[in-house]
């Protein structure tokens, strides 16, 4: 594949997923003025609560998966993988698993 054939499909996915997010934010933005609306404050505060908690834990993963990731690349660096093999593929991969199941235990505890 040539390098100028790549500019037009990057653009294409950059366009894509922005507009997604887009579409996104507004649904939520809509939803959540229709549940000021129609639901008590309580239920409005719980809500709230759970998007932030929500938010939390989504930070955490992916600090958790970010940090093993980077942990994965200086061992692929230091034992001196120039090329794609299975040793690395192996690597970057149980570097992902690791960082989910350290997820799944400090977001029980924080539950």
């Amino acid at each position: 594949m040539e390098f100028h054939e790549t500019v037009p499909i990057a653009l294409f996915i950059c366009m894509t997923l922005g507009i997604t997010y887009i579409v996104r934010l507004m649904i939520q933005a809509r939803l959540r003025i229709k549940m000021l609306q129609v639901c008590t404050a309580e239920t409005v505060e719980s809500f709230m609560q759970a998007d932030a908690r929500r938010d939390r834990l989504a930070a955490l993963r992916w600090g958790i998966l970010t940090a093993l990731e980077a942990v994965a690349f200086g061992i692929i660096q230091v034992v001196g993988w120039t090329v794609i093999n299975a040793g690395v593929v192996a690597v970057l991969l149980g570097a992902f698993g690791l960082g989910s199941l350290l997820f799944t235990v400090f977001g029980r505890r924080l539950s």
